[in-house]
């Protein structure tokens, strides 16, 4: 069980949420801290109980994950059959609330705007980037090839007063 482990609070259901739902069951009856903390093992042994079972069942059917069909078998074999109607419900519901999750929190359903649209806006602003970024290559480029002039610029100036200085020297050689 899960107090013979070390790590009891590892293993058992929020207390906060078992006095919720005993304030909603039982909302005029007052209940015993030490039936609270029952009812908290009670639901710990139970879930314990069913999910060891599922596992098995999902083992047999060779899976790897346990599905909601794996927890109803386990119901049905460990003598809960008259919970599964309404496992059952839960379970749509739950699925329900999913599927309206997941389309709230698509974008494109919020925006309003067809698929289509949104389509050509983006083509759009790959095109503009597109445009950016040649413009910015093309400016890159022309400031590569002005430096490589000045450069070339630069080199020619220097072997010309070389060439002017040592001509310069030769002449002063030439006094001596």
């Amino acid at each position: 069980m899960a107090s013979s482990s070390g790590n009891d609070d590892d293993l058992t259901i929020p207390r906060a949420a078992i006095n919720k739902m005993i304030k909603e069951t039982l909302p005029n009856v007052r209940v015993a801290n030490d039936a609270r903390e029952l009812v908290v093992n009670c639901c710990t042994e139970f879930i314990h109980l069913i999910s060891s079972e599922a596992n098995e069942i999902c083992n047999k059917s060779e899976k790897k994950t346990i599905s909601p069909e794996h927890v109803i078998q386990a119901l049905e074999s460990l003598g809960f059959g008259s919970y599964i109607s309404e496992v059952k419900e839960v379970l749509q519901e739950c699925k329900t609330v999913a599927l309206k999750r997941r389309k709230a929190s698509s974008r494109l359903e919020n925006l309003g705007i067809p698929e289509e649209e949104l389509l050509r806006q983006q083509q759009e602003l790959f095109a503009k980037a597109r445009q950016q970024q040649a413009e910015l290559a093309q400016q890159e480029w022309l400031q590569m090839q002005q430096a490589a002039q000045q450069a070339q610029i630069a080199a020619a100036s220097a072997s010309a007063s070389n060439q002017a200085g040592s001509s310069q020297d030769e002449e002063d050689d030439d006094d001596i």
